[in-house]
């Protein structure tokens, strides 16, 4: 891996190269779709990660997480699903290679960057959130649209957002599921820094650079206590968490989800029948 300076996993839709010393970057590259999600996708993800791993601690100072087309990601890929798959194809999406990509970019032991421009929605936000930091291009739209869908979001991922943001900024974005500009996502924490416009691809690289030039041992050590800290402080009794489970995996099976997917694409307002 360490000879490689670039190379396309999941068809294509995941590219990965080596832009600096001790900075890798892995992009997104589906622009048709945004760089919508996928499971292809989501599993390049994961694959490419174990590989990195696997470095030498001098070679991986810091990794960037980037989209091409001048997106970075617009959420999950539900194109092309018929009605009567909301529920399978939702679950098995969020249930298997989202988690697992999410948790194993969480837990990746060197420092993590994502380069933000145009959507940055869902599953997608959820994905820069779990980068380190973010930096944005001032054109930047981020938000979350579970209410406008029908779908109860995942505890843990609401806990991302509580962690970042804070309660009233969380709450904000997932009750008024309209996106926010990047300045506004600067103000709450949500991103750390803006670009120039059109120019967040070389700032992100500017930024991983400096970080990868850091002790990376301690680097490394402070990210890991960080992460702890944290997960001490975020413990779930067990039949809390169970509740929480059984109230995403029932909107899973409602008839709201089926008519927040049908009103997302024949692009009308929603219809809610509360059931």
């Amino acid at each position: 891996m360490a000879a490689e300076t670039a190379k396309a996993l999941a068809g294509g839709k995941l590219l990965y190269d080596l832009p600096r010393p001790g900075v890798h970057r892995l992009t997104l590259n589906n622009p048709a779709r945004r760089n919508a999600l996928d499971e292809e996708l989501l599993d390049g993800i994961s694959e490419l990660l174990a590989e990195l791993e696997q470095l030498p601690v001098l070679d991986l100072g810091c990794l960037v997480v980037a989209g091409s087309g001048g997106s970075f990601c617009a959420g999950y890929d539900i194109s092309g699903v018929e009605e009567a798959d909301y529920q399978q194809r939702a679950e098995r999406l969020v249930a298997h290679p989202f988690t697992e990509a999410l948790d194993r970019l969480e837990r990746f032991p060197a420092p993590t960057l994502a380069a933000l421009e145009g959507p940055v929605l869902g599953g997608g936000l959820e994905l820069a959130l779990v980068c380190d930091l973010r930096v944005a291009d001032p054109a930047t739209r981020l938000g979350m649209p579970p209410a406008r869908l029908g779908i109860v979001y995942s505890h843990r991922g609401l806990a991302r957002f509580l962690q970042t943001i804070g309660l009233p900024r969380t709450k904000e974005l997932f009750f008024r599921p309209q996106p926010i500009d990047a300045e506004t996502a600067l103000g709450w924490g949500l991103v750390n820094w803006l670009s120039e416009a059109g120019a967040v691809e070389e700032r992100s690289l500017e930024l991983a650079a400096e970080i990868a030039a850091g002790a990376p041992l301690a680097q490394r050590g402070n990210k890991r206590s960080l992460a702890a800290l944290l997960a001490a402080a975020d413990r779930l009794p067990a039949e809390v968490e169970e509740e929480l489970l059984a109230l995403r995996e029932a909107s899973f099976r409602s008839e709201d989800l089926r008519e927040g997917m049908a009103a997302f694409f024949a692009r009308r307002p929603p219809r809610w029948q509360g059931r």
